[in-house]
Parts: structure tokens; C-alpha cells; sequence
């Protein structure tokens, strides 16, 4: 097997996702036949040993790696561990043996598509900065949404970082005199992005849920309940990425939505 960088063997093994691999260099803790290794360092899987903290990692050729689809609930947090003894979404898999840990991520208080697998090239290449693969969301706001708020949301926003966000598209579902539901969709994902979004423009979220991830749709799975990904799912979901990193960067472009419909 050709040499390859280590902290993409140590993803690609399930030992844990790309960046953490990168930290782990980074600290000192990971060698290669018994030396300390830098970032950017390489290895031959069949050949070279690697450990982190004195641990030998033991390399699986032609490894099966599950994808999963979780409809996580309200409360429970995205990790794979939590020192605070918060639920977390492993808390939901309990036949599920191997370690598996999620494609990005959705705070405590959303819900919906979580995606989660022991394939790091995978989850490496849906949340990498350039993938954008689109992701669909469902948000009940208040107070009432104006058409500028739309209008100010859908073509990009200043955060409270003051980090500009890209265009979206937002479709008006449901319009009342106390909230609108509407959806959106993101090709980014920056930390509570939806929620900043609308406390830049004076709303709240009530209630927020991912309703898809590119081809794949959450459908009727009920919450706390999960599935494996078809392969067709999976194969899916890897085109969409490739296919969204070679197109140009297109966020100048105007975003759409749907009508405000008034009642």
C-alpha cells in the first residue's frame, strides 16, 4: 500500500476523526515504529506500526465501516463522550458495537438527521470546509418574521463574530401573527449557525430540526431511533460532496426563497 499521511490512517482506522488525529501529532502522543512523528508525516499501513500513548493502533485492511442515520431528540448533546455526564447521542445506540462518531454536528437543543460512521475519509469529506453539501432545515421563530428578516437572512449576515455567512435559501412555511415556520437551506455549518443568524436579525428559535443531508431524508424515523444508510445512501451522499467541491464558488450569487405568504 502506498504511504499515506498518519493522522488520515488514524481517521480512516475509526480511531478517531481527521482533526482530533492532527491534535494528537501535534501533542507529541502518536510515533511510527517507536519515533515521534510531525504533522505531514507519512506512513505504509502494511508495513509501519503506529501507537498513540505507548498503544499500539492495529491496522484493519479492507475494513466494512457502518454509516448510520440517528433522528436525534431534543437534549441530548453531539459527542462521543461528555465529562459533564450530559446524554449524549451514544446514549441511543446501544446495538451498536464498534465506535462510531457523528458527521458534524447539532446542538443540545436541535434535533433531527444525524449522521454517524468509523469511516474518517468519509465524514472527513462531508464536513470539510469545501464540501458543502446542502442540509435542509425546519425553524419555528418568533416573534413574526418580516420579509426584511428573510430578505437580510437569505443574502448573508454578520454574526457575532464577525464572520459573514454565505447566502441561503429560505422557503416561508407557515405564517402567524406570534411565529413563522420556515425552511432552510444551509451549505455551511458554522457552530449554532441558524440560531445566530436569526438573533442577528432580531428573532428567536423555538424549535429547530434537520430534515435532510444532501440526497438523504430523514422520512418517518422516529426520534432516538436509527438505521444504517443504504450503500445507495452512501453513494449518494459521497457524489454530492465531490460534486459541490468542484463546482465554483458561487456564493456571490443571490439567494432564493419562497414567497411571504401573508395571512
Amino acid at each position: 500500500m502506498a504511504e499515506q499521511r498518519i493522522q488520515k490512517v488514524l481517521s480512516d482506522q475509526g480511531y478517531c476523526s481527521r482533526r482530533a488525529a492532527e491534535q494528537l501529532i501535534a501533542e507529541g502522543r502518536v510515533k511510527v515504529n517507536g519515533h515521534p512523528v510531525g504533522l505531514g508525516d507519512k506512513m505504509d499501513p502494511d508495513y509501519d506500526k503506529v501507537s498513540v500513548d505507548g498503544k499500539n493502533l492495529r491496522i484493519v485492511r479492507k475494513r466494512q465501516y457502518i454509516y448510520l442515520m440517528l433522528h436525534k431528540p431534543r437534549g441530548y448533546i453531539t459527542t462521543a463522550s461528555d465529562e459533564r455526564g450530559r446524554k449524549t447521542v451514544m446514549d441511543l445506540l446501544p446495538g451498536i458495537d464498534r465506535r462510531v462518531y457523528p458527521v458534524g454536528r447539532l446542538d443540545k437543543d436541535s434535533e433531527g438527521l444525524l449522521l454517524l460512521t468509523d469511516d474518517g475519509a468519509f465524514a472527513n469529506l462531508l464536513t470539510h470546509p469545501s464540501g458543502g453539501v446542502s442540509k435542509l432545515y425546519r425553524v419555528t421563530v418568533h416573534p413574526r418574521a418580516t420579509e426584511q428578516q428573510i430578505v437580510q437572512m437569505s443574502s448573508g449576515v454578520v454574526l457575532d463574530d464577525g464572520v459573514r455567512t454565505a447566502p441561503c435559501v429560505i422557503h416561508v412555511v407557515t405564517d402567524e401573527p406570534s411565529r413563522t415556520v420556515l425552511e432552510i437551506t444551509l451549505h455551511e455549518g458554522r457552530n449554532r449557525q441558524i440560531r445566530r443568524m436569526c438573533e442577528a436579525v432580531g428573532l428567536e428559535v423555538v424549535r429547530l430540526k434537520r430534515s435532510a443531508e444532501g440526497p438523504v431524508k430523514l422520512g418517518m424515523l422516529q426520534p432516538g431511533q436509527y438505521r444504517e444508510l443504504k450503500k445507495s445512501e452512501v453513494t449518494a451522499l459521497r457524489a454530492a460532496a465531490r460534486q459541490s467541491r468542484a463546482k465554483p464558488d458561487d456564493r456571490s450569487e443571490p439567494a432564493r426563497r419562497g414567497p411571504l405568504k401573508r395571512k
